[in-house]
């Protein structure tokens, strides 16, 4: 069985991130590309013999032959093309986040569950060999109750695309938190067994925006997302996380990390290293496992995906956590703009 796919945004993150896994798969054809900028779309098809251009993403979703749908645009168009994408009987593989608001989140899976068709959204960061690894032992129980957490991203100086899209809350949502904040909160949560969340609090702050560079120039263009958020989130099992994120900020390196405290054990991955902190017979031990060389984490999504649409896999997301998700992020920023907890 061939599935053919039509792709509809084909900038950067695209080709780094998204096309080596549909390009993994011999299952796979790309036979149709989408982009505002044609002259991208048209210098990616110029390597598929026989593959589309189109206009607009409409008409990649009336194309009869197209299976999946792949989605890489700005974030404010990921709800609304893959709500129609599932609705002209399309499967729907979307870069995160899953939208910008979680009622636009809730469109997308009140739209997959009508139609029956599989939505799945980057969750990159579950498909490593850290990850994998540590949700087995939580979930043969070997770290006991996990109850408290810490995870984050923070940048030294890493703002992307600076007056571009990034930072246009027009066009993303938000800044650091809704770009980095996906990545390490969907990984906290899915590695304790997605809690529901139930109340949370945050900050936010932009101070870097207008900050002149090297040359003593004020960047131009659009800067009204913040440029670092901080907050803190119950769940309905007990557990609680304290998040961090920002793309600039005056600390000594930039560093992504996340922790739990189990009580069995616990453990931390920082910059993709993983350490288990455990104990044995009265002995308090430190781990570091090690692990070969490992398939990039986005084709291994994109590939899980595929095996999903094929019947081979159950999808280990779905579109609710999506949903939990957003509301996370969109009560973080209500927090941070009214100065008190949001309850969920």
């Amino acid at each position: 069985m061939t599935l053919k796919v039509g792709i509809i945004g084909t900038g950067s993150m695209f080709k780094s991130a998204h096309l080596p896994g549909w390009l993994s798969r011999p299952e796979v054809e790309i036979v149709a590309f989408c982009d505002a900028l044609r002259a991208s779309a048209e210098a990616l098809a110029a390597n598929f013999p026989g593959a589309k251009v189109y206009d607009h993403f409409s008409e990649v979703l009336a194309d009869p032959s197209i299976d999946i749908i792949g989605i890489s645009t700005p974030n404010v168009f990921h709800s609304e093309i893959a709500v129609a994408a599932l609705r002209q009987d399309k499967h729907v593989f979307c870069e995160k986040p899953d939208a910008v608001n979680p009622v636009e989140a809730q469109k997308m899976a009140d739209a997959a569950r009508e139609t029956g068709k599989l939505l799945m959204v980057m969750r990159n960061n579950r498909f490593s060999q850290e990850a994998q690894y540590v949700k087995r032992l939580v979930e043969k129980g070997q770290l006991g109750e996990l109850y408290m957490g810490r995870c984050g991203w923070v940048r030294r100086r890493g703002i992307p695309g600076r007056g571009g899209w990034f930072t246009t809350k027009a066009l993303s949502g938000g800044g650091p938190l809704i770009d980095l904040g996906v990545h390490m909160i969907d990984l906290a949560m899915w590695l304790s067994g997605n809690p529901k969340p139930v109340t949370v609090s945050g900050s936010t702050y932009r101070k870097f925006a207008d900050r002149p560079d090297a040359s003593g120039k004020v960047p131009e263009g659009t800067f009204d997302v913040e440029d670092l958020a901080a907050g803190f989130i119950r769940f309905d099992n007990g557990a609680s996380l304290q998040i961090e994120f920002s793309w600039a900020s005056n600390i000594e390196k930039e560093e992504k990390f996340l922790e739990w405290r189990g009580t069995e054990g616990g453990f931390s991955l920082v910059n993709d290293k993983l350490n288990l902190y455990l104990e044995n017979e009265g002995a308090l031990i430190n781990q570091q496992p090690y692990f070969k060389d490992e398939i990039p984490q986005h084709t291994a999504n994109i590939q899980h995906f595929i095996d999903c649409v094929l019947g081979h896999e159950r999808p280990i997301f779905t579109p609710e956590q999506g949903v939990d998700m957003i509301k996370i992020l969109s009560a973080i920023y209500e927090s941070a703009e009214r100065g008190r907890e949001i309850v969920l």
